[in-house]
């Protein structure tokens, strides 16, 4: 209940914070603030039951498996709702944007520069988390921890590179349909690399204090599940936006 009414007061006060209402960033900063709180509580004691306690049975995990699983399913239709939108004004450009795509006056992105980088540095922390994985079940806990650190560092250099992206960028989100579909789609994939980074690192701490085991490691599977929905959609961004979008 008290998530719910840090995610409630988050969102009223981004709407008054965005609409210049008085007092919406202090709301927006509360809510933040209240949702950050509910997270470490409610998952440091997910980590204590798990680890100390001993309540994650074999029924518990495979719960929690299937629900990291729905989960993901849902992150997937949030995508696949901006892909929608991104399809809808490009497949048929209106008369508004000179019925060509990318619209007239927009200059876009060349997808073999910094994407292409990008691209190539997610799928590499990607083939790194699935080395992690291995040497975990293999019960080799200095290759998993080294595998992690790798995997924590390509995802803080993918971060850099896309925010430098943004700076350089010829156009911003208020330019039309195309700026709008273009740093949504990509913003909140961002957004999503930002918490898998946090997710595996946590991940990293735990493994290098021993809370993971060869057949113990449920908090270790969802991060590695999370990152990989990643990948698989920062790949569709590439080919659909960056590469096809632009062409």
């Amino acid at each position: 209940m008290f998530a719910s009414l840090a995610a409630f007061t988050s969102t009223v006060g981004g709407v008054m914070y965005m609409h210049a209402y008085a007092g919406g960033g202090a709301m927006l900063s509360m809510g933040i603030a209240s949702l950050i709180y509910a997270m470490a509580v409610w998952w440091r004691d997910v980590v204590r039951e798990a680890t100390y306690q001993g309540h994650h049975t074999v029924a518990v995990a495979r719960g929690l498996r299937y629900g990291m699983l729905l989960f993901i399913l849902s992150e997937v239709m949030f995508f696949v709702a901006f892909f929608w939108a991104f399809f809808h004004a490009s497949l048929a450009p209106a008369v508004g944007l000179g019925a060509v795509w990318p619209p007239v006056g927009i200059q876009v992105l060349d997808p073999w520069g910094l994407p292409a980088l990008n691209t190539a540095i997610l799928l590499t922390s990607g083939a790194s988390v699935t080395w992690a994985h291995h040497a975990l079940v293999a019960g080799h806990r200095r290759s998993t921890v080294a595998a992690l650190v790798v995997t924590v560092a390509l995802a803080a250099v993918f971060t850099a590179v896309q925010g430098f992206e943004y700076v350089e960028a010829p156009f911003s989100i208020s330019d039309g349909v195309y700026g709008s579909t273009f740093y949504m789609a990509t913003g909140f994939h961002g957004f999503h690399v930002l918490v898998g980074t946090l997710f595996l690192a946590v991940c990293l701490m735990r493994a290098r204090w021993g809370h993971f085991t060869p057949r113990h490691h449920v908090g270790f599977e969802a991060a590695a599940w999370y990152w990989h929905f990643v990948d698989v959609v920062w790949l569709i961004l590439f080919v659909a936006i960056y590469w096809w979008g632009g062409a």
